[in-house]
């Protein structure tokens, strides 16, 4: 038996891979997850429990569970596999690049676990010699779960300081405590990268501006880093000449409702026809607007 606490990304690739190799996933999740990632879950075999709280109280109950009934632990900031996997995606963005390293790397920050991963890939990749450079690695955070962000602002150790309330549309990068924060503040330090803070309405507002400039489709998770780099863009943190990436990690199908309240927020809308012959003049002029 696996099990994990997830907000829903995590746990559909557990219990995606756990159905494809022929074994049992527990997935704990928060109630209050995207309808669609808790479909996955089901669709795909996993013994599904929904916890009457947040991502922290999801973790602690696995946690509880896994010392419980001996279950094996892919948690982030407890299975050091998580980490392992997570650095590929920076060996990937090098090998796709011709070994050449990008000037900055923006990436959402919830736990901590992919931002670290992502530093662990590309130092692997320096101390190899196959790169020559460290890229900067910009963290950004949804205002409502700031942990990192209020800590790197204030001078506060990662290690010591308490967990914060998190509360934002951005589930997949909610987190009262960020489980793999050590890793995630060397990441940002070590490459003399920043922390970025977004609020929902930006991160919001972020996903059809994505999604009609490049085809990417993010939930609000993954169009946070787009938010972060329009910040940095403005505050001079890169420039025009800076070759930059910017890591998407999640699908807008897994958040319809997140999708449309930032298309609502771009006063985004749908033409409405009804058969006849005025429909074409309704659609010359919703065309126009």
């Amino acid at each position: 038996m696996i099990t994990t606490a997830s907000t829903g990304n995590a746990a559909a690739a557990l219990a995606g891979l756990a159905a494809s190799t022929g074994q049992r996933a527990v997935i704990f999740v928060p109630d209050a997850a995207p309808k669609a990632k808790v479909a996955q879950l089901l669709a795909y075999g996993a013994t599904v429990v929904l916890v009457d709280g947040n991502y922290d109280s999801a973790f602690r109950l696995s946690m509880e569970a896994v010392e419980h009934f001996g279950w094996y632990n892919r948690n982030t900031g407890v299975n050091p596999y998580v980490g392992e996997g997570k650095k590929t995606v920076a060996l990937e963005i090098a090998e796709q690049s011709g070994w050449r390293v990008p000037d900055a790397v923006f990436v959402g920050v919830g736990d901590g676990s992919i931002i670290g991963g992502v530093h662990k890939g590309f130092a692997d990749a320096l101390a190899l010699g196959w790169t020559d450079r460290l890229p900067r690695l910009f963290g950004v955070q949804a205002a409502g779960s700031d942990y990192m962000v209020a800590a790197f602002e204030a001078g506060e150790d990662v290690r010591t300081k308490p967990p914060i309330v998190a509360d934002t549309v951005a589930d997949s990068i909610s987190a009262d405590l960020p489980r793999d924060r050590v890793k995630a503040a060397a990441a940002v330090s070590e490459t003399s990268g920043a922390w970025l803070r977004v609020s929902d309405e930006q991160i919001l507002s972020a996903i059809p501006t994505v999604a009609g400039l490049s085809g990417v489709f993010p939930e609000p998770a993954a169009a946070a880093p787009f938010a972060g780099l329009r910040i940095a863009i403005e505050s001079g943190l890169v420039g025009a000449e800076d070759d930059i990436v910017v890591i998407s990690t999640g699908t807008g199908l897994k958040d319809v409702a997140g999708a449309m309240r930032g298309v609502e927020l771009q006063y985004i809308e749908a033409i409405h026809l009804a058969p006849g012959e005025d429909a074409m003049f309704v659609l010359n002029r919703g065309m126009k607007r």
